[in-house]
């Protein structure tokens, strides 16, 4: 009872807690379908012909989706969220913790800029009390419901997902109402022209963070056939949908402000789609954020912190940064730490699919739903391959896409480092220190 009401954060999701394929689909299809969604399909609506933005769209979208699949299923196979699936996947605990504290900070961060964004959305629709207070509010409501872990997240994203999808449809009729949709699908684009690859690099990138803690949800499913549909209809819902109706909004109206075009219509619509958006966002990123956080401080400090308090914490500071309004000036910070994140799917696809180094202790402990007996302390080749590539995803911006970038060569280096490594010491399984203490 203890382990369920914490959300599993460090042990294996047992079996009978697995939840029905299509609540953790609307989980994710929430964490598409949002504002900023609409954003992205408005810029390159903007810059693009209809068929040009939605085949930039589908080749995006294919790479979240491998990724997403690929860690996802990992994550379902064994019950643990990304950062404890590190421990046992090329990272060691040592490697995990840092994991855990990229995460849970950029995540924090990101949950603070939303909640400006929720407070002040609020603030301008109600006209009462200030952006601050409303800050306080909105904060305090998301850290709640994400305080009861999977089941009200669900219930939650239940509930906001179809009205926001519904609110967007309206605004999205009034604005193409009286329009010529196939001479809006066959025009030009409004703006100066967006290239192909930026087009691609913009979706890809924009997900990500998403596509690697795609196991922190996914771990609820029962097997990896459960996470391809998930992660397929997530994607031609919240990503193909969404970015496709802003397309043609941008091209009707000639401009890529189209959510502040929606957000204009009716005060109160206006005002619906940034809580439906906002609310099933935000909860996620805190939610990450929480399991991020408890991994790191059990690796550091061999302490079993609850959840449910990491939980609090995390969002009272994330919202009085939001309350404050000095989280704004973080966002190229948040930026930075997520070029660092792509390299972890790398490696961690790599070392549990390829070299397999820890799989027979993994498949040893799963039917009895506990933890292998130790682990590595860490990694040095995974340290230096994560560097690395995150280097290349940080200054390589002339080729390719940024993310891609990094993960591809952080899965090359991880290979190729323990190839090298196991030859040169003769070891067919290449093993470093491990510890007995895995929590």
């Amino acid at each position: 009872m203890a382990n369920s009401g914490d959300d599993y954060s460090l042990s294996r999701v047992p079996m009978d807690a697995r939840r029905p394929m299509w609540e953790v689909l609307v989980i994710r299809i929430g964490s598409l379908a949002c504002v900023s969604q609409l954003m992205l399909g408005a810029a390159l609506g903007f810059g693009m012909t209809f068929w040009g933005a939605f085949w930039a769209t589908m080749c995006g979208s294919v790479l979240l989706q491998v990724v997403s699949w690929a860690i996802g299923a990992a994550a379902a196979n064994e019950g643990l969220s990304t950062s404890l699936l590190s421990r046992w996947s090329g990272f060691g605990k040592m490697g995990s913790a840092i994991i855990g504290g990229v995460i849970a900070v950029s995540l924090m961060g990101w949950f603070g800029v939303q909640n400006s964004v929720f407070a002040e959305g609020l603030y301008k629709a109600t006209g009462i009390f200030n952006t601050p207070i409303w800050a306080i509010i909105t904060g305090m409501g998301i850290t709640l419901i994400v305080v009861f872990g999977f089941k009200v997240l669900s219930a939650t994203a239940d509930i906001f997902v179809p009205l926001f999808i519904a609110a967007v449809l309206f605004a999205a009729y009034h604005m193409l109402s009286g329009q010529n949709l196939g001479a809006l699908i066959h025009s030009a684009a409004p703006g100066p022209a967006l290239s192909f690859g930026v087009a691609t690099t913009m979706v890809a990138g924009g997900f990500m963070i998403g596509a690697v803690t795609t196991p922190d949800t996914s771990r609820f499913l029962k097997n990896g056939k459960e996470v391809f549909w998930m992660t397929l209809i997530g994607t031609f819902v919240g990503e193909l949908g969404m970015n496709l109706i802003a397309v043609l909004m941008a091209h009707a109206v000639g401009t890529s402000n189209v959510v502040d075009i929606m957000l204009s219509l009716t005060g109160w619509l206006g005002a619906a789609i940034v809580i439906f958006s906002t609310v099933k966002l935000n909860d996620i990123n805190l939610y990450s954020s929480s399991l991020g956080i408890t991994t790191m401080i059990n690796a550091l400090f061999n302490v079993k912190i609850s959840r449910t308090k990491a939980t609090w914490v995390i969002g009272i500071i994330g919202t009085f940064l939001s309350m404050i309004g000095i989280i704004n000036y973080f966002q190229s910070f948040l930026t930075l730490l997520g070029v660092a994140i792509p390299p972890v799917a790398g490696i961690i696809v790599i070392d549990y699919y390829v070299l397999k180094r820890n799989r027979q202790e993994l498949d040893q402990t799963r039917a009895m739903e506990k933890l292998p007996q130790e682990c590595e302390k860490w990694n040095p080749i995974t340290i230096i391959a994560w560097i690395v590539s995150f280097l290349v995803g940080y200054l390589v911006k002339d080729f390719g896409i940024p993310a891609i970038n990094s993960l591809l060569t952080a899965a090359i280096l991880y290979f190729v480092g323990m190839k090298a490594y196991g030859a040169y010491t003769k070891q067919e399984n290449v093993q470093f220190a491990k510890t007995d203490q895995i929590l």
